[in-house]
């Protein structure tokens, strides 16, 4: 029996850092956000969602990301802000990296860029803290996560980054299990370009078919009529392995 399971975990109050008393959280994505936004909304954190992911391709993918991020939002009732898609800028700042493995120095420069962004909306709309969705995800390095977000956020002095460990007493497991709950669209790969690539090299590899996008959803086989909108997404036309 798992304690940390939803329908045993009993949420502590997480304590925000000083001057913390509103949140400016970075999203990825709806199935890392889960676990994330219901943290914070169970302890009554002053939050807002800030969706600032330009290195997500393609763009059908961005907006498919997206509208499961706002839909989760609007569930939840925290507002969501649509950061800009302006790729260009995300090109230009990973060029040269493009043969880095995941958690290199790409990922880093990915991460920089976005967490700028945040703090840079946090400081001109009165935000006293930034964090992200991004630290749930065992995929990913929380190291390296957080040292964006504290490298981002210094360059202002009224704005702090929170580096609390959410995968901590199974986070991570509950942000699979919300993500079943939800029937979340369920991504095959961190999201840019390179890493589609180089996902699909290592399934082609391993004998595996190459990612359909689009097309999986946490759960699917248990969706019902009253969980609407989930799982609805139409697969892409055309080729989906570009």
């Amino acid at each position: 029996m798992n304690p940390y399971s939803l329908d045993r975990y009993q949420r502590p109050e997480l304590e925000p850092p000083e001057g913390g008393e509103r949140l400016l959280m970075h999203s990825c994505c709806a199935p890392c956000a889960g676990e994330v936004l219901a943290a914070v909304k169970a302890s009554g954190i002053d939050t807002t969602v800030y969706f600032y992911n330009p290195n997500i391709h393609p763009v059908k993918e961005y907006e498919m990301r997206k509208a499961e991020d706002i839909r989760y939002c609007q569930e939840l009732g925290i507002p969501h802000i649509d950061g800009d898609y302006d790729t260009d800028n995300w090109f230009d700042r990973i060029r040269g990296l493009e043969n880095e493995p995941e958690r290199g120095r790409r990922c880093t420069v990915c991460f920089d860029m976005r967490f700028e962004r945040t703090a840079l909306y946090a400081a001109e709309h009165g935000y006293g803290l930034i964090s992200s969705t991004l630290g749930i995800s065992r995929w990913k390095n929380m190291a390296q996560i957080n040292q964006s977000g504290v490298r981002a956020a210094s360059r202002y002095p009224d704005v702090r980054y929170w580096t609390l460990n959410w995968r901590k007493q199974g986070g991570s497991q509950r942000m699979i299990e919300i993500a079943k709950r939800e029937s979340f669209y369920q991504q095959e790969y961190c999201g840019c370009v390179y890493s589609l690539r180089d996902t699909n090299r290592h399934r082609q590899a391993s004998g595996r078919e190459r990612i359909q996008k689009g097309i999986k959803f946490y759960g699917r086989d248990a969706l019902t009529s009253d969980i609407p909108g989930r799982g609805e997404y139409p697969a892409f036309k055309g080729s989906s392995n570009s």
